[in-house]
């Protein structure tokens, strides 16, 4: 079921590395819109130090994990500048964030407030995380995977053995 009016969502992300959390929002962004493009952040300089994952590899890993979830038609492209900028060039007309706790909440209504003052044509919509995913974050996953654990629970097949290959 789309919702009325909206024809084209982004969903942005920097996804260093994509998780279950980001498949399940841009799945359910896919029922909003009819056409979902994830838009992977360059994040070049990412908390001072950069990402894991180059900006190919990300591309890489979210269109595997994308295909494998049965999700091939959402497009995949890289975000580099103003997301609201990259929102006019592909003629989307909302922007899709998960939400998993009160902290992304406040930062993620501080972003939807600058993009309307930027673009007062993009809406935003935010949609719940599912519980299962609701602690689950990147950051915590790479730090899990760093150190030896078991982050099968958490992230897509490919983003695994990708992770699993790359300890020393």
């Amino acid at each position: 079921m789309a919702c009325e009016g909206i024809s084209k969502v982004v969903v942005p992300g920097t996804f260093d590395p994509v998780t279950l959390g980001h498949v399940d929002v841009i799945s359910r962004a896919r029922r909003l819109a009819p056409h979902v493009v994830v838009a992977v952040a360059v994040s070049a300089k990412k908390r001072g130090v950069g990402t894991t994952f180059n900006l190919e590899e990300r591309l890489e890993l979210v269109r595997e994990s994308l295909d494998d979830a049965g999700l091939g038609d959402v497009e995949v492209a890289p975000l580099e500048g103003l997301l609201v900028d990259f929102c006019h060039e592909v003629g989307a007309e909302a922007v899709v964030k998960g939400l998993r706790e009160a902290a992304d909440f406040e930062y993620e209504l501080q972003q939807a407030a600058m993009n309307q003052i930027l673009a007062g044509d993009i809406e935003s919509v935010f949609v719940m995380s599912k519980p299962e995913f609701a602690f689950v974050s990147s950051s915590v996953v790479r730090e899990i995977a760093g150190l030896g654990g078991d982050v099968a629970p958490f992230v897509p097949a490919c983003v695994l053995k990708r992770l699993q290959s790359a300890r020393p």
